[in-house]
């Protein structure tokens, strides 16, 4: 980086820069007296102008060019746009005002000219003229509001992919990290209210053999037949999750057990005759499932929670397949 003196540019003016901006010309004079020892820095495109972390109380303002704050968001991230500094605004003024650390790398876009204003002589130009100080609240206002925009930007991002997160790819229902995250708050409320709360244990019965007989894509087939099936079916209080691999589950809040159970016979009846695909060469491939159900007890939390439900599951199994135990 080179640094020439202000003479150098004779097209320079104080009233065309953002922070000298609708002052009067008594204090214009002033100021460009201020500025006259202030020196003008040449920045190559993708040089530093400031870099994190480090002591630099020193305003820039631009006078021709282009700044950009290096982000800390992946590239490619719809919260990783750059904050800018064209021609006219400064950067660097929190450092200088509150005397600590600059927090972000600033780098030169495209080959810049920048004037720079020590700390003692930004603090003299505040002193001395009432519309700089004005100027650097209102910049400083604008920053805040800035900064908010930006974290409730990142704020709905980080939403977005924990929600996504929280979804099965095959399925598009909720999946085990859903399941452990909203259902010890279920079983808590339904503990304090002393509501029902039940759940339907589902596993696809033979699931390794409809596999090797079909191919593991219309095994995936079945899997999201067998989702779409559960999840269409049940209320709208009601949950569908995909536990793991070929295992299902069903939450349903408010559901005493007798309820639950019918519940669970509809699906497996109704499961039995969905077709997993049409194929005019060969029959078409149907799949069933075993269900276990368990009605939460007191005291229980959501590991003997399901296990009661696995236990029940086992019994369906154990007991032929193709049906429901509780």
């Amino acid at each position: 980086m080179e640094l020439l003196t202000i003479f150098a540019h004779s097209d320079f003016r104080a009233a065309s820069l953002q922070l000298f901006h609708d002052i009067n010309e008594r204090d214009l004079v002033a100021i460009n007296q201020l500025i006259a020892t202030c020196s003008v820095m040449l920045v190559k495109a993708g040089q530093p102008v400031i870099q994190a972390h480090t002591t630099d109380n020193r305003l820039y303002i631009v006078l021709k060019g282009e700044l950009e704050v290096l982000s800390q968001e992946p590239a490619g991230s719809s919260a990783a746009n750059q904050l800018q500094y064209l021609a006219g605004e400064c950067v660097g003024e929190l450092s200088v005002l509150d005397d600590e650390d600059q927090p972000h790398t600033v780098t030169a876009k495209s080959d810049s000219e920048l004037l720079v204003i020590e700390a003692e002589t930004l603090w003299q130009l505040i002193e001395d003229c009432n519309g700089v100080a004005r100027n650097l609240l209102q910049l400083l206002s604008f920053r805040i509001r800035t900064t908010n925009a930006l974290l409730r930007r990142r704020h709905k991002v980080g939403e977005f992919y924990r929600q996504m997160s929280m979804i099965d790819g095959l399925t598009g229902i909720h999946n085990r990290a859903w399941l452990q995250s909203q259902l010890p708050q279920m079983i808590e409320r339904a503990h304090v209210t002393g509501n029902p709360l039940s759940i339907i244990m589902a596993d696809l019965d033979h699931f390794k053999q409809f596999n090797d007989k079909h191919g593991h894509i219309v095994g995936d087939d079945a899997i999201q037949t067998a989702a779409k099936l559960l999840n269409s079916t049940l209320r709208p209080s009601d949950y569908a999750v995909r536990f793991g691999g070929e295992e299902l589950l069903v939450i349903l809040p408010d559901c005493a057990n007798a309820p639950c159970f019918s519940v669970a016979e509809r699906l497996c009846k109704k499961l039995a005759q969905t077709p997993v695909f049409k194929d005019d060469h060969s029959p078409l491939p149907h799949i069933t499932a075993s269900f276990g159900i368990a009605s939460l007890a007191e005291g229980q939390d959501i590991f003997t929670f399901i296990a009661s439900a696995d236990a029940a599951l086992y019994r369906a199994k154990k007991a032929g397949r193709n049906q429901v135990s509780r």
